[in-house]
This record gives structure tokens, sequence and C-alpha cells, in this order.
């Protein structure tokens, strides 16, 4: 577990988040939202959170743990599959799919130290976490950068996007 937040520290930095929370001039943390703009590599994911509307949920109170996937993790999708979630037939399964990344509550990586679980995500279906490995693996995707405080929860950014189980 050491070497992954090791690993962590290290591909937070390379994401230009800094410490690993975010402020504003005035000392007060950002939220999620405007964390994921500051820090420059969520720019597919914050254009799919405005698509969805989702903007206001996740400037609200919280608190929430979003598993973030960055612009190489969208990238990585098959040619076309993000610009037909960003029309505007594909607004239901974008919005499954970014709620699928989201668990209410702050969970801390220390919370999933050792442990395999499942978690209920926004969207209301549950999402496996396995954190007993070198590596935190979150429906697939492996956990890059972990704890990125917010003003209402926490990002751990992901190296690729979580797609929700078939009905």
């Amino acid at each position: 577990m050491k070497k992954l937040f090791a690993t962590a520290a290290v591909a937070l930095a390379a994401l230009s988040f800094g410490p690993a929370t975010s402020s504003f001039a005035d000392g007060m943390k950002a939220d999620i939202v405007d964390t994921a703009v500051e820090a420059g590599a969520f720019n597919t994911l914050v254009a799919a959170v405005q698509a969805a509307g989702l903007v206001d949920v996740l400037k609200s109170d919280g608190p929430f743990t979003v598993f973030a996937p960055t612009d190489d993790a969208f990238a990585a999708l098959p040619e076309g599959t993000v610009e037909s979630l960003l029309a505007e037939e594909g607004l239901g399964t974008l919005t499954a799919i970014l709620t699928y990344h989201v668990v209410p509550g702050k969970v801390m990586s220390a919370d999933l130290a050792g442990q395999a679980l499942e978690a209920a995500t926004a969207s209301g279906m549950m999402l496996s976490i396995d954190a007993t490995g070198d590596a935190v693996i979150v429906g697939g995707a492996t956990v890059i950068a972990a704890d990125i405080e917010t003003s209402n929860g926490v990002i751990h950014v992901v190296d690729a996007v979580i797609l929700p189980p078939a009905n």
C-alpha cells in the first residue's frame, strides 16, 4: 500500500495539482469541479459533467468521492465514443457513466487500505474496489493519484473510464 501512495504522490505532482489539496487565493479549498478545472488534466471530464448537467451537483456540499478519469483515459475509448456520449442522444448514457464514478461520502485511501469491497455509487449501482494489492483497482481502472482533498469531498484519479455493468 505504501508503494501505491508513493506512486500516487508522483502522479499527483505530474498532473500539476501541486499539494494534495487545491485552494483559492483566500485559503479556501476549491470544490471538486474547480479542482478538476484547475488541474488541467480533466478537460474531457469537465466537458462531460457540463453536458450532463452535473456541475451544480458536484459543486454542492457533498461530500463526494470522485474517481476521475484523465483526458488520456477518455482518449483511450474507441474512436467516436466521447463525441457520441456528448451528443444529445447520448446524454442519458453519459450521465449513467459519470454518476458511476461518484460515491456519496468522503472515502480516503486509508479507508480502503487492504480491503476488497463494493461501494454504492450515485448511479445506484455497485462499484468494485480492490485495495488488497500494490495498486488500487476501481471497476477495472487503476488509481494513479489518491486523496486530492476538495471543499466538498475527495478526488482519486483513475487511468480509465469506468463503464457500468450492462443491465
